[in-house]
C-alpha cells in the first residue's frame, strides 16, 4: 500500500508590517494591496462616491507609497448615513433657493465616524472641508498637513453643506482655487497628493521637493534634458558649463525673473522677507543673455 502523497504547505501571506488596531463601522480585511500600517500618515476621506479612490492617488509615486505602507487611506460612504427610506443626505436650502444642501445629522454622522481612533488637536489631525470659499490651499499648507498623522476629508456636493455642522466640529474650510468642480473629490485628491509626497521616503530625491514652486516662496526655475539642441532651440550654455556654483545662481536668478513675471503677488511676498537684500517688489524685467543668465534689477 502506498502512503498518501504530502500536501504541500500552504504559502504564507506576504506580511505588510503591524496593522493598526480601531473600532470600525465594518469588519476590514488583515491582508490588503494598501495596508494599513500602525503609525503611518492617514487619509480619511467621507463622500458619496467612494469609489473614485484612490483614483490618481494609486498611480507612481503616490501609489507605490501606499503599497508599501508609507501612508494609508480610508473612504467614508457618506450615503450609508442617510435618513429615510432612500438614504437621503440632502434636502432644499432653508430660505429658497436652487439646488440641495448636505444635511447636518448625516454629515456629522459621518465625521464622527471619521473621528474614531484620531486625535482632537486639529494640528495632528486637520478636518477639511475643500470648498471654493476656503482659505487658498498653499505648498506651506501641504507641508504641515504632511507632518500631521493624518488628515480627514470632507467632500461636498451640490449647494454645499449645512453651515452649522462645519461650526459645531470646526472644520477647516480649503480652496484649491477660483472655480467651481461639481464636487470635492478631485479637490481631495489633489491635497492629498500635495501632502502626501512631502512624507519621508515617498520622493525617490528628497532634494526635488526643496527645489520645486513655492517651497522658497518663488516658482521653479526652469528644466532641459537632452538632446541639448533640439528644433534649433539649445539648452542654455551654462548649465553644460559644470560649474555647479553658477549654475545655482543662474537657477535663483530665473526663479526670481519668473516669479515676478508671472506671479507678482507671490513675488511681493518673497522680496519683503527676502534675508539676501532682494527686497525690491517692483514687477519690471530685464532680458535674459544668450547663455540663459539673470540679471537682478
Amino acid at each position: 500500500m502506498t502512503n498518501p502523497p504530502k500536501s504541500q504547505p500552504k504559502s504564507q501571506p506576504k506580511s505588510h508590517g503591524r496593522l493598526s488596531i480601531h473600532a470600525a463601522a465594518k469588519p476590514r480585511e488583515l491582508i490588503t494591496d494598501t495596508p494599513d500600517l500602525a503609525g503611518s500618515w492617514k487619509a480619511k476621506v467621507i463622500t458619496l462616491f467612494p469609489q473614485a479612490f484612490p483614483g490618481v492617488l494609486g498611480q507612481s509615486l503616490t501609489g507605490r507609497a501606499l503599497q508599501n505602507g508609507l501612508w494609508s487611506l480610508d473612504t467614508i460612504d457618506l450615503r450609508q448615513f442617510g435618513k429615510g427610506k432612500h438614504l437621503d443626505v440632502d434636502d432644499t436650502p432653508t430660505g429658497g433657493g436652487a439646488g440641495m444642501v448636505l444635511k447636518p445629522d448625516v454629515v456629522a454622522a459621518a465625521l464622527r465616524e471619521a473621528a474614531t481612533d484620531t486625535p482632537p488637536n486639529p494640528t495632528d489631525w486637520p478636518v477639511i472641508y475643500v470648498s471654493p470659499r476656503g482659505k487658498p490651499f498653499t505648498q506651506a499648507m501641504a507641508q504641515k498637513f504632511s507632518k500631521a498623522r493624518g488628515i480627514t476629508i470632507l467632500c461636498g456636493r451640490f449647494e454645499g453643506v449645512d453651515q452649522r455642522v462645519l461650526d459645531h466640529f470646526n472644520v477647516e474650510e480649503i480652496s484649491l482655487g477660483d472655480y467651481i468642480l461639481t464636487g470635492g473629490e478631485i479637490a481631495a485628491q489633489a491635497l492629498i497628493d500635495a501632502s502626501v509626497r512631502l512624507i519621508p521616503r515617498v520622493l525617490g530625491n528628497t532634494e526635488s521637493a526643496l527645489e520645486e514652486s513655492f517651497s522658497d516662496g518663488r516658482l521653479e526655475h526652469p528644466q532641459y534634458t537632452r538632446p541639448n539642441d533640439w528644433m534649433g532651440r539649445a539648452v542654455p550654455e551654462i548649465l553644460l558649463s559644470g560649474h555647479h556654483a553658477n549654475i545655482a545662481k543662474w537657477r535663483t536668478d530665473q526663479s526670481r525673473q519668473l516669479t515676478k513675471e508671472r506671479r507678482p503677488d507671490l513675488w511681493r511676498a518673497y522680496a519683503s522677507n527676502a534675508p539676501d537684500g532682494d527686497q525690491e517688489q517692483s514687477g519690471r524685467t530685464q532680458s535674459s543673455p544668450k547663455n540663459g543668465g539673470q540679471k537682478d534689477d
